[in-house]
């Protein structure tokens, strides 16, 4: 059986003192996010840092100013610094996850998307200008 032929992957790239979508990049269903960073990597300006989530862990060798949570390791637990670590991030990151939770008023994410694939990139792109648009 084929899984993940018909979904669509996308990245939102969030500005944290904006508030704002700076790029939103869509690809098919199987693309890591990850590997969807390698082909297309975000250029951060002097001195900001990348708040990302677990799914671009190893990010590091390539972007020294790219954060990722700190995995637990099988069969071990996380020290009090790292899960202090991690509290501090996922502070920082809740920006990001209140901008997806906009996107998702929109009921393009949170329901199957029953339209023509080719179109979905034009409206999550005039879904993300109206976010924009909106204050926070």
């Amino acid at each position: 059986m084929l899984k993940k032929r018909h979904t669509i992957k996308v990245e939102f790239v969030a500005s944290k003192r904006e508030k704002k979508i700076k790029r939103v990049r869509i690809e098919k269903g199987k693309v890591h996010d990850f590997e969807m960073y390698k082909q297309q990597p975000v250029k951060l300006g002097k001195n900001k840092i990348g708040k990302l989530d677990k799914g671009y862990q190893g990010i590091q060798k390539m972007q020294s100013q790219c954060e990722v949570p700190i995995k637990k390791k099988k069969g071990q637990k996380l020290t009090k610094e790292e899960k202090r670590f991690n509290r501090q991030h996922s502070k920082e990151r809740i920006i990001v996850e209140h901008v997806n939770r906009k996107v998702k008023v929109f009921r393009i994410f949170s329901s199957k998307y029953r339209n023509r694939r080719n179109r979905f990139g034009i409206r999550i792109n005039l879904i993300a200008a109206i976010i924009n648009l909106m204050p926070f």
